[in-house]
Parts: structure tokens; C-alpha cells; sequence
């Protein structure tokens, strides 16, 4: 198999147990939500903590071979986190009425997910 052949493996791997991750955080806490998309704050902010982690480890410190960068950061947490469902989400509350509800989900998703990318990279830098 060419390297070529293996990222693209890495990565399709990757993504496919990024993707079940993130249906069975959903699965989870869908009896917790009600109109909050909790699923969605969860997986993007602990996709923001982890990607920080693994970057330190792979490029920085090069603890883990880079081969598995494809496989973590793009494939993983890639699939893991989710943009588009986040913006889905939030546009959803404003449509509904909920705008307040909305404000705030923007504003947590935004400060939670750099807050913990920068504390998992701080962190990390130090081990």
C-alpha cells in the first residue's frame, strides 16, 4: 500500500470512529437537552480540549508519531466535533424564537472550545 493509500486509510478510519463517538454522545445525552443542544457543546469543546493535546504531542513534542496525525486530529476529531451542527443548532433557537438561548450557546461554544484548546495546549506543553 502507497503512503498516499495509508493517510487516506488513517484518515477514513478515523473519521468513521469520530462519527460513532459523536452519535453515541448524543445517544447519551439526548435525554438531558430538551431545546439546548448539549450534544453539540460537549463534543466541540472536548474535540478543542483533545486537539490541543494531541497537537502538543504530535508536533511539538513528537511523543506520538506523526503517521498518526491522519488518523487523531483530522480523521477523529474531525468527525468528532462539528461545525455545521453547531452553526445548525444555533441558527435553529434563533429561528424558534429562543434567541436568548441562542446568544448564550454561541457564546459558551465559542469560549469554552478556545478556552480549553488553549488550556490542553498550555497544559500539555508542560509534560
Amino acid at each position: 500500500m502507497t503512503p498516499m493509500a495509508l493517510q487516506w486509510l488513517a484518515v477514513a478510519l478515523g473519521g468513521a470512529a469520530g462519527a460513532v463517538g459523536r452519535f453515541a454522545v448524543n445517544g447519551l445525552l439526548l435525554p438531558l437537552m430538551g431545546k439546548f443542544p448539549l450534544a453539540t457543546l460537549v463534543v466541540n469543546t472536548a474535540g478543542s480540549i483533545l486537539m490541543g493535546v494531541v497537537y502538543v504531542l504530535i508536533v511539538e513534542k513528537g511523543v506520538l508519531p506523526v503517521a498518526w496525525r491522519d488518523f487523531l486530529m483530522v480523521g477523529l476529531l474531525g468527525a468528532f466535533t462539528t461545525f455545521s451542527t453547531f452553526s445548525l443548532d444555533a441558527l435553529a433557537l434563533w429561528q424558534n424564537g429562543h434567541l436568548s438561548l441562542a446568544a448564550v450557546y454561541v457564546l459558551l461554544s465559542l469560549v469554552l472550545c478556545l478556552a480549553g484548546a488553549f488550556l490542553a495546549i498550555t497544559l500539555t506543553r508542560m509534560l
